[in-house]
C-alpha cells in the first residue's frame, strides 16, 4: 500500500467513529432528492461529499491529529495527496450507491432513466463534486476547520448551486459538454492540491510549525 492510500485509509478510521454522522447526511439527501431520480447522484453527490469528505479535518482540530501525522513515517506531501485520494474515494463510493438508488427509484416512479442520461449525471456528479472539494482543500488546510467550517462548507455550495441555476442546465445542455467537465474536474483536483501544497507550507498554526516526521520540514 502507498503512502497515499496510507493517509486515506486514515482518514476513513478518523470519521469511522462518526458513522452514524454520515449515515445521517447520506439519509438527508436520500429524503431531498427522492422524488427527482434524473437529479438524484449530483444531488446527493454535492450534498454528502461537501460535508463528509472534508470531516478528517474537523476531527484533527478536536484531536490535534497534526501531531500524529508529523510522527507518522509519511511525507506532508503524502498526507495532504492522502486527503484528496480519501475524497475522491467518498464520491466514488457515494456516486456508486446514488446509482443504484437513483435506478431504483426511477423504476418505482416510471420515470426513464439511464444510458446517455445516466452517464450525464455522473459525469456531472464528478465536475461538482471536484469543483467543491478544489475550493473546500485548500481552506481547510490553510486555516484549519474550526476557523472555516461554517465558510468552507457553505461558500462552495453556494457558488456551485450559484453556477447551476444561471447555466439552467438540462440532460441535453450536459451531454453535449461531458468531455469538458470531465477535464474540468481533473484540472480542478490537481490545481487545488497545487494550491494546497503552498497552503500547507504557509499555514496558520495555533501551536506553531508542524515538521515532517522523517525530514523535520514539508515535503
Amino acid at each position: 500500500m502507498t503512502a497515499i492510500a496510507r493517509m486515506a485509509v486514515l482518514d476513513l478510521r478518523t470519521v469511522w467513529p462518526y458513522r452514524y454522522y454520515c449515515l445521517a447526511v447520506f439519509g438527508l439527501g436520500v429524503l431531498v432528492f427522492a422524488n427527482r431520480p434524473m437529479w438524484f447522484v449530483p444531488g446527493l453527490v454535492l450534498l454528502f461529499t461537501s460535508q463528509i469528505a472534508p470531516y478528517p479535518f474537523n476531527v484533527s482540530d478536536k484531536a490535534d491529529l497534526e501531531t500524529l501525522y508529523a510522527v507518522l513515517p509519511l511525507s506532508r506531501r503524502s498526507v495532504l495527496y492522502g486527503h484528496y485520494a480519501w475524497a475522491t474515494a467518498c464520491f466514488l463510493a457515494t456516486a456508486t450507491l446514488g446509482t443504484a438508488l437513483a435506478l431504483l427509484l426511477a423504476q418505482v416512479q416510471a420515470v426513464p432513466f439511464g444510458g446517455h442520461t445516466l452517464v450525464a449525471m455522473l459525469t456531472l456528479s464528478w465536475a461538482l463534486f471536484a469543483v467543491n472539494v478544489a475550493i473546500q482543500f485548500p481552506l481547510l488546510i490553510r486555516f484549519g476547520y474550526t476557523r472555516v467550517s461554517v465558510l468552507g462548507t457553505t461558500l462552495p455550495l453556494a457558488a456551485v448551486v450559484g453556477i447551476l441555476y444561471k447555466l439552467h442546465l438540462d440532460t441535453a445542455s450536459i451531454q453535449n459538454w461531458l468531455p469538458l467537465l470531465c477535464a474540468a474536474g481533473v484540472a480542478a483536483l490537481v490545481a487545488s492540491a497545487a494550491v494546497a501544497g503552498t497552503a500547507d507550507r504557509r499555514r496558520v498554526r495555533y501551536n506553531g510549525p508542524i515538521r515532517d516526521g522523517r525530514t523535520g520540514w514539508d515535503q
